[in-house]
């Protein structure tokens, strides 16, 4: 069996000698290819179950068949990533002075897998404001549990998996999830499934907790050696330390601003399927459209977003942001006029292939640009205070919620994409700070 893995680890890597180490200690050597596949199915996993529970499309999508309230919907996407922000923020001190860290990642992917279970069950036996609140309950223990993994993740990588190799591994659990992933919104789109009603959003989120258990197996079989244990600092405590910066650092203030602006774009996708629920007969193959758009969104959008990138962050995040705004104007001048061949399970479709597009543009660039504008000295206080600024707006823009339960979803893409053309235009006054 070993030998059968190092030759499949060596045509995979190119590597004539899967033994051969860079900058991971000398006794994993040997373990490198068992780890390198133990790796790369455990992240697979990870990644089809993150896919079909998705916070921004798959459970919006169960909220509007459990009749829950929008103003739970609008909180969704605020919990889901301000939630697996928090941990690195607290405990990645505590995490980076364990010599052994995969046990760390364990404890997530289980808490992950035992509130998926929650949901499913809240899916198969409740409705309305209870279901609303048992589900954003147990997303904030998913979310959580997925910042603890997040914590540890890089670091057992960085332990286990030469520098040479990362890339491909990531390229390949990127790319064989996305095959899967648009596999599930195939079979969605064209099997018949109106009779078995909400229970189907049950057995898929059992099926996501199901591979998180499978995806803890696989990240299990990893051999991995002790490591440092200094070095690790409280990204909180530097954030509060370091809060001065919004006020000296006037170019540090202004992206903060304009990075919070552009999380309208990041709060729209749930009202966008929201509204796509409502406005199409189609049922469960409508979100199975939903699924392979956004299945097809990063294949088609990260290497032109990258290359621009490189080019100027700023103009990728000013264009980005343009776009989703015009979308969701667009979107609601369809929803007011009954544009019937916009809003039909197609439209949606291209509508929500678009939205993720430009969603993807607006994170790289912004992650760019703040690279770019920092130094070495400036880059850990940057990151840890724009981080925290963000992981507390983020919750507060959750409250757009409010608005669709008094106006409307296609009243809350509206208010978005205001803000979002906001963002783009202030985007551009940002110094450049690309290197072309």
């Amino acid at each position: 069996m070993s030998s059968t893995l190092e030759d499949l680890y060596d045509r995979i890597t190119g590597d004539e000698d899967a033994r051969v180490c860079k900058d991971i200690p000398e006794a994993a050597c040997n373990d490198q290819p068992c780890n390198f596949f133990a790796y790369l199915l455990s992240n697979l996993l990870s990644k089809v179950a993150d896919e079909i529970a998705s916070a921004k499309l798959v459970i919006p999508w169960l909220f509007g068949a459990l009749g829950v309230p929008a103003f739970f919907t609008g909180f969704l996407v605020p919990v889901r990533e301000a939630g697996v922000l928090l941990p690195q923020l607290l405990v990645a001190a505590a995490v980076r002075s364990m010599p052994v860290r995969k046990t760390v990642w364990l404890l997530g992917a289980v808490l992950s897998a035992l509130s998926l279970f929650g949901m499913a069950w809240a899916a198969a036996s409740t409705q309305g404001n209870t279901a609303g609140l048992v589900i954003v309950l147990m997303l904030v223990v998913f979310s959580l549990a997925r910042g603890i993994c997040s914590v540890s993740a890089k670091d057992v990588l960085g332990k286990t998996i030469s520098k040479s190799r990362r890339g491909k591994l990531m390229g390949w659990s990127a790319s064989l999830s996305g095959i899967f992933v648009l596999g599930i919104g195939l079979w969605l789109g064209a099997v018949d499934l109106e009779g078995a009603g909400t229970g189907i959003f049950a057995g898929l989120l059992m099926a996501a907790g199901i591979l998180w258990i499978s995806s803890a197996l696989a990240f299990a079989g990893i051999e991995e050696q002790p490591g440092a244990t200094e070095g690790g600092g409280n990204a909180l405590s530097v954030a509060v330390q370091q809060l001065g910066l919004l006020v000296s650092d006037r170019p540090f203030r202004r992206f903060v601003v304009i990075r919070t602006l552009l999380l309208s774009v990041a709060l729209a996708p749930p009202f966008y399927v929201l509204i796509a629920q409502q406005q199409t007969e189609a049922g469960l193959s409508g979100l199975g459209l939903l699924i392979v758009a956004n299945g097809l969104a990063s294949s088609i959008s990260s290497p032109f977003w990258g290359y621009l990138g490189d080019r100027s962050s700023r103009a990728v995040m000013a264009l980005a942001a343009a776009g989703a705004g015009g979308l969701a104007l667009i979107t609601w001048v369809a929803v007011s006029l009954e544009w019937t061949w916009m809003t039909g399970s197609f439209g949606f479709a291209a509508i929500f292939l678009l939205l993720n597009v430009m969603h993807g543009g607006v994170r790289l660039g912004r992650k760019v640009y703040l690279v770019d504008m920092a130094t070495a000295g400036t880059r850990a206080a940057y990151v840890a205070v724009s981080n925290t600024i963000i992981g507390g707006m983020m919750l507060l823009g959750g409250l757009v919620g409010f608005i669709g339960d008094w106006l409307g979803a296609a009243s809350i893409l509206l208010f978005l994409g205001v803000l979002s053309l906001v963002a783009a235009v202030f985007a551009m006054t940002l110094p450049q700070v690309s290197e072309p």
